[in-house]
């Protein structure tokens, strides 16, 4: 059996003497599509921080791809990330935003670069717009350029923040076909930070909710079977949108 593709073990996240969560332990399937859910302020955007390497944990593990966290000092990383804002740069072309990643970690020349970046385009739905500016694209497109961006390298693992946020409802449920196509036809594996649950409850596998007040992780399995199902009077509101009165 293979190692799976992210393993968190005994994770405690925070700053100084604030603690957002502590011993954090979960994994994360080859070929799953991956939720990490729950309120404001419990510490999404920090354990996807430190996910990707970009900080270190006050305590525990992080195994990705069963070789451990990787060192973005050293090396180029083992998965693609997609940010909440798509995070492309406003003076370079989304062919240029896509090459980047390529031109930074191979040594490929500018015509197989040239290529990756039209069929990674072309796999997200947007042939044609190589030579657009991010400030010429709708929400949804710069969606769609970042993670293709975040693909360039052929990883096996995609981390996505946020990745419904701003779009109208239309575009959303494109973004969540792409995602079921990459996580289906092409075998890669998601881990999705997100509160969008509609969208959750269409892709999702696997997911874990994260509880501002307890410090911990108060859910964890099938989505849907969570919220139909769920015991936990806080698992039950959050998955089913009630409020604290219910």
């Amino acid at each position: 059996m293979s190692a799976p593709a992210l393993t968190v073990t005994g994770l405690t996240m925070g700053w100084d003497d604030v603690v957002l969560q502590q011993d954090a332990t979960f994994e994360v399937a080859r070929r799953e599509v991956f939720a990490v859910l729950g309120g404001s302020g419990c510490g999404k955007s920090t354990l996807l921080r430190y996910m990707i390497g970009l900080d270190a944990p006050l305590a525990g593990t992080i195994v990705i791809d069963g070789i451990g966290s990787p060192d973005l000092d050293v090396g180029r990383p083992p998965y693609g990330v997609m940010f909440q804002s798509g995070a492309l740069f406003g003076g370079l072309t989304v062919a240029e935003n896509v090459a980047l990643q390529l031109e930074r970690w191979t040594t490929l020349p500018a015509d197989a670069i040239s290529a990756i970046v039209r069929a990674k385009l072309r796999l997200v739905g947007l042939e044609g717009a190589e030579e657009k500016l991010p400030a010429e694209l709708s929400g949804g497109m710069k969606k769609r350029a970042a993670i293709a961006r975040a693909m360039a390298l052929e990883p096996d693992l995609l981390f996505l923040d946020e990745p419904s946020a701003g779009l109208d409802p239309v575009s959303a449920v494109e973004l969540d076909e792409l995602f079921l196509t990459l996580s289906r036809v092409l075998g890669l594996t998601l881990v999705i930070v997100t509160h969008e649950l509609e969208s959750i409850f269409r892709i999702a596998n696997q997911c874990i909710l994260l509880d501002k007040e307890s410090k911990s992780i108060i859910g964890r399995g099938d989505p849907k079977v969570l919220r139909d199902t769920s015991t936990d009077p806080r698992v039950h509101r959050f998955m089913n949108r009630l409020p604290r009165s219910a």
